[in-house]
C-alpha cells in the first residue's frame, strides 16, 4: 500500500528518506490490516527542515488500535527515533494516529487514537503508555495537513478529509492558550512553547497557518522591546544559529508568555465562536 520511496525523490527531502522508510516499514507492519492513509507533513515540506525540527506524520486507520499493536508500533517507533540534537542519523518523530470515523465527518474535539513522540520517552522506557484521548490540537493539525502535506499512502489529504471549519480552527488556538500559565506548564520546553504561541498569535490574526520562523518574524515587529529577546533567543535556537538558554530568563519568558496569550485571547475571545467554549485541553507537546 506503501508508495516507494523513489517516487517521491522530488517531494521528500533526502535526508530524512531513510529514516522515514524504516517509519513507514513500522507503521505498515503493525497496522497493515487496517491502515487507510499516511500523510507527511510539517516542516519537511513547509519552510524546510531546521536542525531540531521532527519528522511529522499523520496516520489514518479504519478501526481502533488492539493494546498489543498500539504498544508495539510505539517500542519500534522510539528504535527510530532520536531526540533533537542527539544523533547525527535520526531526527525525533511525532507520529499522530486518528480513526477515520473520529475525524471524519469531522467534530470537535476530537478524537486521537494514538500519538508518538520524543517527549514520552522515558514513559515508553517505564512502561507507561498514553491511551487514546480527545485533543483540541487536531483541529490545528488537520488544517495544516489539507493545506500542505504528502500522501505516503492513501489519497491526498484535501480529498480525504473534511475542511474543518474556521470557527473550530479558533476554539482550538483558544483551548491551547489554557495549557500555559504558569512555569511549571513551559518548563524543559521553553522554545517551543514561545515559538508555539508566536504561532497561535499570528493564527488568531490572520486566520493562517505559517512555519515557526516566519512566525517569529512577524511577532517580532509587533512585540515590545522588552519582550522581543526572549523571541529572538528562541528563533535563533530553532535555527541553530544560537544557543537556548531561555530557562535562565524565568521572569522574562513568563512576561512573554502572559503578554502573547493576553494579545491573542482578545483577538480569539472577540469571535462570536469563542464565547460559550470551556473544553480543557490536555497538555500540548512537541513541535511541529
Amino acid at each position: 500500500m506503501l508508495r516507494a520511496l523513489d517516487i517521491m525523490s522530488n517531494a521528500v527531502p533526502a535526508e530524512i528518506s531513510v529514516q522515514l522508510s524504516l517509519a513507514l516499514n513500522a507503521i505498515e507492519r503493525h497496522l497493515e490490516s487496517t491502515l487507510l492513509a499516511v500523510h507527511l507533513y510539517g516542516s519537511a515540506l513547509d519552510g524546510g527542515l531546521k536542525p531540531y525540527s521532527d519528522i511529522d506524520l499523520l496516520v489514518t486507520v479504519a478501526a481502533r488500535l488492539d493494546e498489543t499493536a498500539r504498544q508495539a508500533l510505539v517500542v519500534d517507533l522510539l528504535e527510530i527515533s532520536a531526540s533533537p540534537g542527539q544523533s547525527e542519523a535520526l531526527r525525533a518523530l511525532e507520529v499522530t494516529i486518528v480513526v477515520h470515523g473520529d475525524v471524519v465527518p469531522w467534530r470537535y474535539p476530537a478524537r486521537r487514537e494514538l500519538q508518538f513522540g520524543e517527549w514520552q520517552r522515558k514513559d515508553i522506557l517505564a512502561g507507561i503508555f498514553e491511551p487514546a484521548t480527545t485533543d483540541v490540537d487536531l483541529a490545528i493539525l488537520l488544517t495544516k495537513v489539507r493545506q500542505h502535506s504528502l500522501a505516503l499512502a492513501g489519497s491526498a489529504a484535501e480529498d480525504f478529509f473534511n475542511p474543518v471549519p474556521e470557527g473550530d480552527l479558533f476554539k482550538a488556538l483558544s483551548d491551547t492558550l489554557k495549557l500555559w500559565n504558569s512555569q511549571p506548564d513551559w518548563e524543559g520546553d521553553e522554545r517551543n512553547v514561545v515559538l508555539t504561541l508566536s504561532r497561535i498569535w499570528y493564527s488568531a490574526a490572520t486566520g493562517k497557518i505559517a512555519p515557526k520562523d516566519i512566525v517569529a518574524n512577524w511577532a517580532m515587529e509587533r512585540l515590545p522591546d522588552q519582550h522581543k529577546p526572549v523571541l529572538l533567543e528562541a528563533r535563533q535556537a530553532y535555527l541553530g544559529q544560537g544557543e537556548d538558554c531561555l530557562a535562565s530568563r524565568a521572569d522574562q519568558l513568563a512576561a512573554f508568555v502572559h503578554f502573547v496569550k493576553h494579545e491573542a485571547t482578545k483577538l480569539l475571545s472577540a469571535m462570536p465562536v469563542m464565547s460559550n467554549n470551556s473544553f480543557k485541553p490536555t497538555p500540548l507537546r512537541g513541535a511541529a
